[in-house]
């Protein structure tokens, strides 16, 4: 006999009306009485479990009803529609087997466990409501990040992970080597002689696919990367990991202007692919995450997002009356306070741009006023910064002269810097943490709960 998907059941249950199917999955629950008991099963196809009623004329009727929760089983019996009852559909069990029965040691009871405790034991949390609606969102929001690219002309580019390029600074990046950690080459300065390592010169794993992503959009035009990248920082933030992935794109022939058109357009796409796929989901986590929830996504949607300066931002938070912990200043940075304060004033999605110089990357456009680069952060209400892009210096005597200025060792990303030269022209591209969108799409507050094993300081288990 078929096995059949719980969720197929729930795409067409007219279907297999009055007929004898199998499933598979584990039990969520059972209650049993002296006749009859009823077991809410879940193989991971669906957020909806399947109701199966099982009778004291089974065979093993007394270890059925004495099942604990997570034991897997398989089940045969006739398919019934009960539109008049609380389940749409149910099984009625004719076998029951028991594939593997938990006991009392199995970390999952029924009664509720704190989001810290389910993370002690992340290779068991994913059959959890919580996390079966998180993940199920996350699965759903990558398919969406690829739809919506290849439906608009990009092509995907796996950019290395393994990597001699420095983007965003070889003290941010881990260092990769085949060498003896116990007896290093040294060269006659007594520093480690990486020209005896695998690659000749010391190696990365990748903290982003940018400089690659460059070289490929000046060749297919539009071009986007997705994928892992990893950041040594020793942060115990709720929104920093060491692992975790990046959507890039990059776009030949588009300012910062058009920049912010894509960057607007591709986050509603998701968000409403999102909302149209996983409405059970988004449901969950709308109750028992984050109350009001599909009103903040719904009000995204019809947003328009307003596009001010940093100059401007700061003019703002000046004007205010507010008692800052963090006080504003046109060279700086903006603080997680400002951001909420800016969002609440424009009551919706912002874009910031027109950066100090300063604190921003070599790679960004160097504006008119020399002061100030061709960067953007879009910023959103409860979030915070979701999305971090900007114009690249085109120029090559420009760039060169940022590089110079910044300490930006020219030598390993020659070949970038000679886009400049070969056929280059105005582009612009953007970052994208996807654990941050899941956090904003979930209402899940840590980035330790967005990823199914994270990585962040002190952590490295599974």
């Amino acid at each position: 006999m078929e096995k059949i998907d719980i969720k197929t059941l729930y795409d067409d249950s007219a279907k297999f009306e009055g007929k004898e199917i199998s499933v598979a999955g584990w039990v969520k629950t059972v209650r049993s009485s002296k006749y009859f008991g009823f077991i809410e099963l879940s193989d991971g196809t669906s957020f909806k479990g399947l109701q199966i009623v099982f009778e004291n004329t089974l065979d093993n009727f007394s270890r059925v009803e004495k099942l604990n929760t997570g034991s897997s089983i398989s089940v045969e019996g006739v398919f019934v529609n009960t539109p008049e009852s609380k389940q749409p559909f149910e099984l009625k069990a004719k076998k029951v087997n028991i594939i593997c029965a938990t006991d009392e040691t199995y970390p999952l009871q029924k009664k509720g466990h704190s989001i810290e405790f389910l993370r002690e034991i992340a290779y068991l949390r994913p059959r959890t409501n919580t996390f079966q609606a998180v993940f199920r969102i996350r699965s759903v929001a990558a398919m969406a990040i690829h739809t919506y690219f290849q439906q608009n002309g990009y092509l995907y580019v796996h950019t290395p992970l393994l990597t001699c390029a420095d983007c965003e600074g070889s003290d941010q990046m881990f260092k990769v080597t085949t060498l003896d950690m116990n007896n290093l080459p040294k060269d006659k300065d007594g520093k480690v002689d990486y020209t005896k390592d695998l690659f000749g010169k010391l190696a990365f794993i990748t903290g982003s696919g940018q400089l690659h992503g460059e070289a490929f959009a000046l060749a297919f035009g539009k071009i986007y990367t997705f994928g892992p990248t990893f950041r040594t920082e020793n942060s115990n933030t709720k929104i920093h990991a060491n692992e975790f992935w990046m959507i890039e794109p990059e776009i030949a022939f588009c300012d910062i202007n058009g920049l912010m058109d894509i960057e607007e357009d591709m986050l509603k796409f998701v968000v409403k692919y999102v909302m149209d796929r996983c409405p059970n989901e988004l449901a969950f986590c709308d109750k028992f995450i984050q109350h009001g929830l599909l009103d903040k996504l719904n009000t995204l949607l019809k947003s328009k997002f307003t596009r001010i300066t940093h100059h401007e931002v700061i003019d703002l938070l000046k004007a205010s009356k507010n008692k800052w912990e963090f006080e504003p200043d046109y060279e700086g940075d903006i603080a997680k306070e400002h951001e909420k304060y800016i969002t609440d004033y424009f009551n919706g999605p912002v874009f910031i741009t027109d950066w100090p110089k300063d604190i921003k990357a070599y790679y960004m456009k160097l504006n008119p006023d020399g002061k100030t680069v061709a960067g953007v952060d879009l910023v959103l209400p409860q979030a915070g910064e979701l999305i971090g892009g900007s114009q690249r210096e085109d120029d090559y005597d420009k760039l060169v002269a940022r590089m110079e200025e910044m300490g930006v060792d020219r030598k390993s990303i020659e070949w970038y810097v000679n886009l400049r030269k070969f056929g280059g022209c105005v582009h612009s591209g953007f970052g994208m943490g996807f654990e941050r969108l899941i956090i904003y799409l979930t209402g899940m507050e840590n980035i330790r709960d967005v990823i199914p094993f994270p990585r962040t300081p002190n952590n490295c288990e599974y």
